[in-house]
């Protein structure tokens, strides 16, 4: 029940907002000072949207499944209005052209996972402790289970 309910409102989430992925976790910190890590991003991606120098997007590389949290710092336009866009970490040095796939120098709207409309501070620091630490991941599924247990009708 618990499981069904809380997929419905993921997926519900996934209509309102037009993202796959409506809620991340920063797991870097690469966007510091705007974003620290485990801050929690709520994303929209709605089409009619246009991408902004400046915006926060969440993008996805070709052969890399962890999503990236980045800056637009380029949009380059052609002729028939198609946008292809470069982003950079905050907190970095360079542009992200050494991130993306070998021989792409520009992101495109379909590369995009969301943009970020707001977030919560650090909330999301569970989920980076249990990825990082797999014993923690473990003992937080098994007080899941034991509350679940215990407060049963």
């Amino acid at each position: 029940m618990i499981v069904s309910s809380a997929l419905m409102i993921w997926k519900g989430l996934m209509v309102i907002t037009g993202s796959e992925s409506p809620i991340v976790v920063v797991l870097s910190g690469s966007m510091e000072p705007a974003f620290h890590r485990g801050d929690l991003l709520f994303l929209t991606n709605r089409v009619e949207d246009p991408i902004r120098v400046g915006e926060i997007v969440v993008f996805r590389i070709e052969g890399r499944e962890i999503p990236i949290v980045h800056r637009v710092l380029k949009i380059h336009e052609k002729q028939n209005g198609h946008i292809k866009f470069l982003t950079k970490g905050d907190n970095n040095a360079v542009d992200d052209r050494g991130l993306y796939k070998q021989g792409q120098h520009w992101l495109e709207k379909k590369d995009v996972v969301g943009r970020a409309r707001g977030f919560v501070p650090y909330i999301g620091i569970v989920t980076i402790l249990m990825n990082d630490y797999p014993k923690f991941k473990y003992g937080v599924l098994f007080l899941l289970g034991l509350f679940v247990l215990v407060h049963r009708e």
